[in-house]
């Protein structure tokens, strides 16, 4: 008994350096596999910028440089060959991968495995029978009519009573600088939460208090993100092994978003979740897994946060430098709604045929999802002739989609909401030129709730604030991230406006 306790701990010993030694063996052949795959020894130019990050010495964000190559590009397609990724602006290529051959060109494991730890069996990770269950459940809920009003009253709930009066305190305060695009994660995070959950944060309160949920959810998906640019899946997975640099972070930060995630589960229960409106309410009914729960929970969160933020940052960016195109929404909203009237009807909303336009042009132009990747399942041919390998990653770009001079026309440059008009009403192109919210099987299902929250915004702050933006430079630089954050915050100063 004796002996057989003191070779306990060499046995362990033993067990424990077989296990590391295994692993370091798999990761150097795995390694030399994915060298032979890529090819990271390519002397072509792209691949020789892309590694040496020497764009930015031209460019301040990298799809800046990937729309300029791909502009230049007489298929508007390009290769990366280190990343095994082929990038393309194609609007034909894009409905090819988003409609006509849509299960040739799923997520697929290698876009799973990057955001796995954070997003775990979410909507926006899984593909099959996950995704089609998700998508079925979500798209019941979001088509109806109780989800949609009830959302609707609890965005106009936050407008009126949180967002309206913090920038009223503010206002016409030259010491008084606030920072819009934080001031929009806030709102909308609270909002999110409200729909999804039927929980405040009060993000948005006078006070600005921090959620530890919103916070840990940025670290996360900005590291998570870091993972898609590296050189070599295996370099952000030995450094997962090892517990080391960014990954020791994004292990501390999805730790605290997995605690919070299921206090907010719990929550739920406790409270009962049958006949409330909230869409984990519904969710909670038809699923009895926590974990999975949870995974859902992120992806709300994902969905209905940060892009919704993301778009009205950049919307009020492009106002500040088109005062033309913001006295028209001004006149739009005073020729559309009583004097006395402070937020919009849903049904005011659906006339204001301007704003609309304007929130498209601005999301053509900086969209708050930036590119979208898929994996190939079979050696196929895209529409314009590029062939794609088994295995390999294919993305296609709405950021540079958007600056095509092939879409858009010789002004592509410019801030022009009068491009989706015709005989003043609102006339939207192919999803596949402009798949800003995806297109095919996957369009986004959050679509029209995500614009009458935007809506709502933009028709209670133009006519009572004037925004200026204290950002100098034509082009806002970008954090990374799974949206396009604005790196540095849109710092700007309130001005009311006399009724």
């Amino acid at each position: 008994m004796v002996i057989g306790i003191s070779l306990w701990p060499l046995l362990q010993s033993s067990v424990s350096f077989r296990f590391f030694s295994f692993t370091i063996c798999f990761s150097f052949f795995s390694m030399l596999l994915f060298l032979m795959r890529i090819r990271p020894w390519c002397s072509c130019e792209i691949c020789h910028i892309y590694l040496r990050s020497s764009w930015a010495t031209k460019f301040h964000n990298l799809c800046d440089w990937y729309t300029h190559l791909l502009s230049n590009s007489p298929s508007q397609t390009i290769h990366i060959h280190i990343l095994g990724n082929t990038i393309t602006a194609n609007p034909d290529n894009v409905e090819y991968m988003l409609k006509t051959r849509f299960e040739n060109y799923p997520k697929g494991k290698a876009f799973s495995t990057i955001l796995s730890d954070l997003l775990g069996r979410g909507i926006f990770n899984v593909d099959g029978d996950l995704w089609k269950f998700q998508r079925r459940m979500a798209s019941y809920e979001l088509g109806s009519l109780a989800v949609r009003l009830h959302a609707f009253q609890i965005v106009t709930a936050e407008t009126q009573h949180r967002l309206l009066p913090l920038l009223a305190s503010v206002a016409n305060r030259q010491d008084d600088i606030i920072d819009l695009q934080d001031v929009f994660r806030r709102f909308a995070f609270d909002n999110i939460c409200k729909i999804s959950f039927g929980l405040d944060p009060g993000c948005l309160e006078p006070s600005l208090p921090m959620s530890e949920l919103a916070v840990a959810f940025d670290t996360a998906s900005r590291l998570c993100a870091t993972r898609a640019t590296a050189a070599s899946p295996l370099i952000w997975k030995i450094k997962r092994l090892l517990n080391f640099g960014s990954e020791r972070k994004l292990k501390k930060a999805i730790l605290l978003v997995n605690l919070l995630a299921e206090e907010v589960i719990r929550q739920r229960r406790k409270m009962g979740f049958s006949g409330h409106h909230d869409l984990l309410s519904r969710f909670m009914a038809a699923v009895d897994d926590n974990m999975y729960l949870r995974d859902i929970v992120i992806s709300f969160l994902l969905a209905g946060r940060d892009t919704v933020a993301s778009g009205l940052t950049t919307f009020f960016w492009l106002l500040a430098k088109n005062p033309e195109a913001e006295s028209k929404i001004r006149a739009e909203i005073v020729q559309s709604m009583e004097p006395e009237e402070q937020i919009p009807s849903y049904e005011q909303l659906k006339g204001m045929h301007y704003l609309h336009a304007a929130l498209y042009e601005s999301m053509r132009l900086y969209p708050p999802v930036q590119f979208d990747s898929k994996f190939v399942v079979e050696d196929d041919v895209l529409p314009d002739g590029t062939f794609v390998k088994k295995g390999t990653r294919v993305t296609y770009h709405p950021y540079a989609m958007g600056r095509m001079e092939g879409i858009w026309g010789s002004d592509f440059q410019q801030f022009k909401p009068e491009r989706w008009l015709k005989n003043g009403l609102f006339t939207p192109i192919s999803p596949f030129k402009y798949p800003v919210f995806q297109g095919g099987l996957r369009v986004c299902l959050g679509k029209e709730m995500a614009l009458v929250e935007m809506k709502t915004v933009a028709v209670s702050m133009i006519p009572r604030f004037k925004i200026d933006v204290l950002v100098n430079g034509h082009v806002p630089k970008f954090e990374p991230g799974l949206t396009a954050t604005l790196r540095g915050g849109l710092p700007v100063l309130v001005h009311e406006i006399s009724l």
